[in-house]
């Protein structure tokens, strides 16, 4: 099971972001719905900043000795880094859903422990599985921090990140975590994988409890495929109905007819919805529900002929395993579309910091190639985001060092894997942004007939768009 679709940044003149980038007000909305999905079962779209065009020397990993090295901070020796990891890995929704950034995390580390480490001192990854509760979540921040004693937090991908407040309390730098809840939008010492320019005080979520959408995921499927028309399908259960009315108002902002489908949770009648789509005519179908449900109306729409121009799904769901999960519905699976803040981890010939990340993959973890994911990649960016705070500070590695790093005003991306972010706060919206985003397709002929995704865009950094930004109560 995993979460589903798409609605970030001001001009690229101030690389900043102002709101959430493409499928992440998806995976913050959704997992509310997967929240629920969770206690039946245990009872029972992006844009973002333009980057600068140089960003200058980018810090790199180092060989040193290590000799002079202090116990400079917490989790800090002469010779070694204490990280921590907190993963949703073994929820009752499955362990591949949440663990794609620990993997690309835990390459990328052993990687730099191969090189040599960073000045002397290896890194020393301590992973936590929450379970995908609250309580399992305070847990494992409690032990990594209290009984670890670990430097900083990377990484880490939860469903409910109950131990937000502690962290922050605790002044624990967390880098390049999926903003799947709000936390990353409310607490400092909090760093999302896609910056935020909210105030971040620990008082309110965004700006006094408003966080914004744009609208460039309907903007390009308007202007790239012609679409006018699309379906938006949720379940009859609050968090998804309520994510479902903000693609609603994204789609209609950009000028769509929509058409919305509601499901039962427990008895979805996916057969009724398909009919509907294609008496309708709908060229877009997005949707606010888990990959089970994905799953099954893609197969209804299959057996009823009812074919869209593209069935848009978000960065969570950009995965091989799309060629096993959609496996009865070979024409919906080829209509399936994601778009992201990063690069396809599929394009390895053409940017060497993904050859880089597929590489170490394929040397520490061979058995995740039918695996792998945008989220893997995004994990690997997420490390080398903490790593590039931390050389910079040579010996004397402290946890303020880093976040000087982390809150510079210069917009950071990860050696061109993700589109630039930061984290200056910046007042309210008051008018369109400039938001870019990366598109891939599913296509069953590519990677010499194994299936695969392909990139539909040149560029992610110029496929852009003066877009609205919507408000939305999370």
């Amino acid at each position: 099971m995993q979460l589903t679709p798409a609605p970030r940044p001001r001009a690229a003149v101030d690389g900043n972001s102002r709101r959430r980038p493409p499928a992440v007000a998806t995976l913050a909305a959704v997992a509310a719905v997967l929240a629920s999905v969770l206690a039946l079962l245990t009872v029972t779209g992006c844009g973002t900043r333009l980057p600068d065009s140089s960003f200058g020397a980018r810090p790199t990993a180092s060989n040193g000795t290590g000799t002079g090295n202090p116990a400079s901070d917490t989790g800090v020796t002469p010779t070694e880094i204490r990280l921590g990891v907190v993963t949703s890995l073994t929820s009752p929704v499955g362990s591949e859903v949440f663990s794609g950034p620990r993997y690309g995390a835990q390459a990328f580390f052993q990687a730099l422990n191969d090189r040599g480490g960073l000045h002397g001192r290896t890194v020393k990854l301590v992973t936590c599985d929450d379970g995908g509760s609250g309580i399992g979540n305070q847990d494992c921040v409690h032990r990594l921090i209290d009984q670890s004693h670990v430097f900083a937090l990377v990484s880490g991908s939860v469903l409910d990140y109950a131990g937000a407040s502690y962290v922050s309390g605790k002044a624990v730098p967390d880098v390049g975590g999926q903003p799947i809840g709000t936390a990353y939008d409310r607490w400092p010492h909090l760093y999302g994988i896609y910056g935020s320019s909210a105030p971040r005080d620990g008082h309110a979520v965004g700006w006094n409890g408003t966080l914004y959408q744009s609208t460039e995921v309907f903007r390009f499927f308007k202007e790239r495929l012609g679409a006018n028309s699309a379906a938006v399908v949720a379940y009859n259960q609050a968090d998804s109905a309520r994510y479902a009315a903000q693609l609603r108002a994204g789609l209609e902002a950009e000028g769509y007819r929509v058409l919305m489908q509601t499901v039962d949770f427990a008895l979805p009648n996916f057969q009724a919805v398909a009919a509907a789509v294609r008496a309708d005519g709908s060229q877009l179908l997005f949707d606010a529900m888990d990959t089970r449900g994905n799953a099954a109306l893609c197969r209804s729409l299959d057996e009823a002929d009812a074919h869209v121009t593209a069935k848009v799904t978000n960065v969570q769901n950009w995965s091989q395993a799309v060629r096993t999960d959609y496996q009865a519905s070979p024409n919906c699976r080829n209509a399936l579309w994601a778009t992201s803040a990063s690069l396809n981890y599929e394009d390895g010939a053409r940017y060497p910091a993904v050859a880089e990340f597929r590489a170490a993959m394929a040397r520490y973890y061979p058995d995740r190639e039918p695996l792998l994911s945008a989220w893997e990649l995004e994990g690997w960016a997420g490390a080398q985001w903490l790593t590039d705070a931390m050389d910079p500070c040579g010996a004397e590695l402290t946890r303020a060092c880093v976040e000087r790093f982390m809150n510079r005003p210069e917009p950071y991306d990860a050696h061109g894997l993700i589109l630039p972010a930061s984290f200056v706060p910046r007042p309210p919206p008051t008018g369109p942004t400039r938001a870019c985003l990366n598109a891939a397709r599913w296509q069953d002929s590519a990677d010499g007939g194994r299936g695969g995704w392909v990139t539909q865009v040149e560029s992610m950094t110029t496929t852009c768009f003066d877009a609205p930004e919507l408000p939305y109560q999370p």
